[in-house]
């Protein structure tokens, strides 16, 4: 039903959750399985000397980020006995990281990660998964806590 499987993930407690979901979709599926990460190239990091960071710093820090958060799924993937390919994207925005990397992958199905959060939060915050459902026309499933 679902042959390619994208599991954007960012090192959260949901996010891992997520991939454990996708690993029991993909062993059902028999789906391949590819985990993202997505890194603003180009951010604005804030002011001051506690804040201010070089590019270079900026994206070495991001990339390790990354890569504890993809070895994370690894680990739990091939526990479970699936392989999966692991990418670190770039956005602007972290929905449009993920639905690029939908496109350039060529997934299915989403299967990722939501926070929980309400009220203003929510509202000052916005979703990443709620833009992921509205820029996407392939199913997305939503694992919560």
């Amino acid at each position: 039903m679902f042959n390619h499987i994208l599991v954007p993930v960012d090192g959260s407690k949901p996010s891992l959750l997520a991939a454990r979901k996708a690993a029991e979709l993909s062993k059902v599926f028999g789906s391949a399985v590819t985990a993202v990460y997505v890194v603003d190239p180009y951010p604005f990091t804030g002011v001051g000397a506690d804040f201010a960071y070089g590019q270079s710093q900026y994206l070495s820090a991001a990339t390790a980020e990354a890569n504890t958060a993809l070895d994370a799924v690894k680990s739990i993937m091939e526990a479970e006995g699936v392989t999966v390919n692991t990418l670190v994207g770039e956005g602007h925005a972290v929905h449009e990281g993920i639905v690029n990397t939908m496109d350039s992958v060529g997934a299915d199905l989403i299967v990722m990660g939501s926070q929980g959060r309400r009220g203003l939060e929510k509202l000052m915050l916005g979703s990443v998964t709620q833009r992921v459902l509205g820029a996407v026309k392939i199913p997305v499933l939503v694992v919560r806590e």
